[in-house]
């Protein structure tokens, strides 16, 4: 999640001239229902971050679940903190995951785990001048030994689908490594594309041992102020020979409106393209923000509702011409800063206010998801 806009892609040249062909291939209006086939999206198109659900187990977390579901959600991308899971050498307690893991399956949602934020015995970060942020771990084949851990739990042959015989089945079958390398928060030491090509080729190829079907997705790859332009990133991603290394690309897509996030979508499989590799592509976070400090992303609740209309159902009908696998909207609820930290429009995203209460966002989201047959039966 990051907190500055830049226009999408500003500031790589090579990419100005892919918008203005793109605008030429594409610059009329798709016909309904065209490159869909006529089938609909699968249940797990729409989704939605609720860090709030997770971090609050028991009755609040399966009103939490149950209200997101009935809305139409399919989806929930949730982080896996390593530093959590593995808290010494080679211990891995994953007790709280197994319950939020049951907890979906409950409720027949998906799941979109993230790899992230190494223990310090498996971190990067030096012992002196430590910059803020998270650090990725010193070996690239430490995230794929915890990634493969994951998937022998929860993959299509994991033990816990084996332990839980009355649980419904929904195995991880996609797999994010990281999130937004390409901002010095994210990757302190310096955002770096080709050091993380590394990461990531090692945790895919770990990963697929396990489950050779497995997708393995990039980190989300915004495109901020605050780090290198998602063009200049991806290039370099490229250029270290990414290709063949990820089954999707995976954007945070914030923009201040639906063309936006159309535009860096389009431009973002351009740069594949220019390498051979025109990616199929999941939005892994966008959003718009009902309150907060002055952003390109604030709105009014009337606005919000009427971009998240606007943006999935466009998402929806282009999703063929676009490589789309999904959208994920970022946030569930509103909250308050983190630890340490500022006011940011991340804080302000939410279908629900901090009080709980649904914004008008939610209807949105719900009637899109009911005319795309999401919603549950």
């Amino acid at each position: 999640m990051w907190r500055r806009y830049r226009a999408p892609l500003a500031g790589a040249a090579a990419l100005a001239a892919c918008l203005a062909v793109l605008a030429a291939l594409n610059g009329g209006e798709v016909e309904r229902g065209a490159g869909d086939g006529g089938t609909g999206p699968p249940p797990e198109f729409l989704g939605i971050v609720a860090e709030d659900a997770f971090g609050h187990p028991g009755a609040y977390r399966r009103r939490s679940l149950d209200r997101l579901r009935a809305a139409g959600v399919g989806l929930v991308r949730q982080s896996f903190d390593w530093a959590l899971i593995e808290r010494s050498p080679g211990r891995y307690d994953l007790a709280f995951y197994d319950r939020f893991v049951a907890a979906l399956a409950e409720r027949g949602l998906r799941l979109l785990p993230i790899l992230f934020n190494p223990p310090p015995f498996r971190s990067s970060a030096p012992s002196r001048g430590r910059r803020e942020g998270t650090y990725p771990p010193r070996r690239p084949a430490a995230l794929g030994a915890f990634g493969a851990i994951l998937a022998r739990r929860y993959g299509p042959d994991g033990s816990f689908w084996r332990d839980r015989p009355g649980l419904p089945r929904l195995p991880v079958r996609s797999w994010q490594v990281w999130n937004e390398p390409n901002i010095p928060v994210y990757w302190p030491s310096g955002p770096d594309p080709a050091a993380y090509v590394r990461l990531l080729r090692a945790t895919g190829r770990a990963i697929k041992r396990v489950d050779p079907n497995a997708q393995i997705l990039t980190a989300g790859l915004p495109d901020s102020e605050l780090g290198v332009p998602l063009g200049t990133y991806l290039e370099g991603m490229y250029d270290a020979g990414a290709a063949g290394t990820f089954d999707v690309l995976a954007l945070n897509a914030f923009a201040p409106d639906t063309q936006g996030v159309l535009a860096t979508v389009r431009a973002a499989r351009r740069v594949g393209g220019l390498h051979g590799n025109v990616p199929a592509v999941w939005i892994t976070e966008v959003g718009w923000a009902t309150g907060g400090p002055p952003s390109a992303f604030r709105v009014s609740d009337a606005e919000q509702a009427e971009l998240i209309e606007a943006t999935l159902s466009e998402l929806a009908r282009r999703r063929d011409e676009l490589g789309l696998r999904g959208v994920i909207y970022f946030n569930w609820r509103d909250s308050l800063p983190f630890k340490g930290g500022g006011d940011f429009f991340g804080l302000h995203t939410g279908l629900l206010r901090r009080d709980g209460t649904a914004k008008p966002a939610l209807d949105s989201y719900r009637g899109v998801a009911e005319r795309l047959g999401l919603l549950p039966r």
